[in-house]
């Protein structure tokens, strides 16, 4: 959190720390009920546990309203209440210090790099085969990558593709992945690998005959290597791998990514029989479908290439993806094309001939792909997701769609719009600068809502949606992929009870202005976040809907 920006996380520790006690008893409140009184509780439960009989001593709650630092909310009034120990925020000062600066990640995020990750989508190894179950993967690994990129990490994303008639879906849903051709150096580790199989004592020579696939190199017993290595959490049916020529381009390519890879120690010896710059870490991203395949390729990896990058790979599996009432396989680009037929027939049937405008082509596509992306990532990546072909799940009135987001993003641009406007014909001043506004004017429920539960925690979910954990024990881990799809749908939801509430723009009367230009600098935050939230999802915003 950057110095002078309040966050959540330090707040807690602040207030946690002020109790003596080492485990973690505070919580930050959300619902609107419970902000009309507390915003942060210590749970009776929790201090019942923590203090004899659940009684904090009074000079802990004296202490509590003096906590300071860069990072920590200016807080109020500590006091005892039936529900727990209950603090409120200097709400004023609060808005003052987080209206400031712009909300959005961290300014250290954009500084030095912390450390590297190759994304790697085995569905886009045949493009023009996509299905949406692959799709769900593809949109993934992408947002993965945005989010990774914000918060100062190396990405690399492997493979790139080869088959220009086959972008076309990928381009029309924003998915930006790397392009290219066989270069030399892929050649050269294709060579390399082979002669690591050469000298293998898991390969054997894979006898031609009738029943042979055309073009495998040599067969690789996997199995026994698992169980000699202890390796968790693989198949238990992994056994003989009949290695082809693609098979080994396949692990080039990820050799290559990972040679890419910032240097961390540019003295320190390679680890493996490969040259390698760094030990960053692998992330397999496919769908449950291709799990099997990728970890028969992982494992061929670490047997060829033992160093340490290869014993970081790691398997982010998405759930299936159900199609219902198919007349037939649907591909990615039919997914694409019916679901833009019916953002289309909604866009019509809510604003009438006016959607039918050529200038509305562009909006309508944007629509598409808001909708297919939270239609894919809104769902935590293990879940499964069904597709409903036939009713227009992506309507424009559902609060829970990606055209929904969008909307309120748009109504946020309108307002802006029409202020400048006003302000042009001089129905009202410009706005003034942050520190000549009065912020004790924001005293409406949804204000303090909007603060609260989005501009303050938002570098905190972007943090949070980047996050890789390292599993338990196997190679699967689970990231919040649908951190930030579901943070926009309640931002949303929010904005939209607040705007529908509340008239911004007033009577151009000076003693209206106070609490005008502090509404439109709340507003001017939120609708930063918005940006910044929809960017790592490829969205831009709309100017109109």
């Amino acid at each position: 959190i950057g110095e002078g920006r309040p966050g959540v996380a330090a707040t807690l520790r602040a207030l946690n720390g002020a109790l003596g006690r080492p485990a973690a008893l505070w919580v930050k409140e959300s619902g609107a009920r419970n902000l009309r009184h507390r915003d942060f509780l210590a749970p009776r439960a929790a201090l019942s546990a923590a203090f004899p009989g659940g009684q904090v001593p009074p000079q802990v709650l004296s202490a509590v309203p003096s906590l300071r630092g860069p990072a920590v909310l200016p807080l109020r009034v500590c006091q005892q209440t039936p529900a727990g120990l209950a603090v409120q925020v200097r709400r004023p000062e609060a808005f003052q210090r987080l209206l400031g600066p712009l909300p959005g990640p961290a300014p250290s995020a954009a500084g030095a790099r912390t450390g590297c990750v190759v994304l790697h989508c085995p569905a886009l190894r045949s493009p023009a085969a996509l299905r949406p179950r692959h799709l769900r993967s593809v949109l993934l690994a992408d947002h993965l990558a945005q989010l990774l990129s914000a918060q100062g990490v190396g990405v690399r994303l492997v493979p790139a593709l080869t088959e220009e008639s086959s972008w076309d879906v990928l381009r029309q849903l924003r998915v930006y992945w790397p392009s290219g051709s066989g270069s030399s150096s892929l050649t050269d580790a294709v060579s390399a690998l082979k002669a690591a199989l050469g000298r293998c004592p898991c390969a054997t020579a894979c006898e031609q005959g009738p029943g042979t696939a055309e073009g495998v190199i040599c067969k690789v017993h996997l199995k026994s290597f698992v169980e000699q290595q202890g390796l968790l959490g693989y198949d238990p049916n992994l056994d003989v791998l009949l290695v082809t020529e693609g098979t080994l381009r396949s692990l080039a390519e990820l050799q290559e990514a990972v040679l890419q890879c910032p240097v961390s120690d540019p003295m320190a010896p390679p680890v493996s029989c490969f040259p390698s710059s760094s030990c960053c870490s692998i992330v397999h991203v496919v769908n449950c479908e291709e799990e099997f395949q990728q970890q028969q390729l992982d494992v061929l990896w670490r047997i060829l290439d033992p160093g340490a990058h290869t014993a970081l790979q790691k398997h982010l599996v998405c759930g299936p993806v159900k199609v219902t009432n198919p007349s037939s396989p649907l591909g990615a680009d039919q997914y694409f094309q019916l679901r833009k037929r019916q953002m289309y027939e909604a866009s019509v049937i809510k604003y009438g001939e006016l959607a039918q405008d050529e200038a509305w082509t562009e909006v309508i596509d944007t629509l598409t792909v808001a909708a297919i992306r939270f239609e894919m990532l809104s769902t935590a990546h293990r879940s499964q997701i069904t597709l409903d072909l036939e009713n227009n799940s992506i309507s424009t009135k559902g609060t829970k769609s990606g055209a929904f987001v969008m909307y309120n993003c748009a109504r946020l641009a309108t307002l802006f719009d029409t202020f400048q406007r006003a302000v042009e014909r001089g129905t009202y001043p410009p706005l003034p600068p942050v520190s000549e506004l009065n912020f004790s004017c924001l005293r409406e429920e949804g204000e303090w809502l909007l603060l609260f539960n989005y501009l303050l925690p938002f570098p905190e979910v972007l943090q949070q949606a980047a996050q890789l954990p390292p599993p338990s024990k196997g190679i699967r881990i689970t990231a919040n992929t649908e951190t930030v799809c579901k943070f926009l749908i309640q931002l949303s939801m929010d904005f939209s009870s607040y705007y529908n509430r509340v008239h911004i723009l007033g009577e151009p009367f000076p003693h209206l202005f106070d609490q005008m230009f502090a509404r439109l600098q709340l507003l001017g935050a939120v609708r930063d976040v918005f940006h910044s939230a929809l960017a790592t999802l490829h969205l831009p915003p709309l100017s109109q809907i």
